[in-house]
């Protein structure tokens, strides 16, 4: 069964490449949701709109969750409502990139 602590841990191998961190601890995933027990939809952003990485991150991702045992489909949406801001970052990513 796919849960939404194994999404996680999967996103967690997936990094933003100008800030050399995971896109889930950068506070860029918004909402992870496991529908049918197989197929995964991630809301995310990125630290810009004109951020030229989403494609990039977007294969990344399909990727690492793809190859979790029972995935089925996985589905990358994009929004920038709300913008992402550094407030969004887990305190230990604040603390890692010396972000107060």
């Amino acid at each position: 069964m796919v849960t939404e602590e194994v999404v996680i841990e999967g996103l967690r191998e997936v990094y933003d490449p100008e800030l050399h961190y995971n896109i889930y601890d950068l506070g860029l995933v918004y909402d992870i949701a496991v529908k049918d027990e197989s197929n995964v939809h991630i809301l995310m952003t990125l630290t810009t709109p004109a951020c030229p990485i989403g494609p990039m991150i977007t294969e990344q991702i399909q990727e690492n969750i793809g190859i979790i045992p029972g995935v089925k489909d996985v589905d990358v949406e994009f929004t920038f409502d709300p913008p992402w801001s550094p407030d969004k970052m887990t305190d230990e990513a604040k603390a890692d990139l010396g972000i107060d």
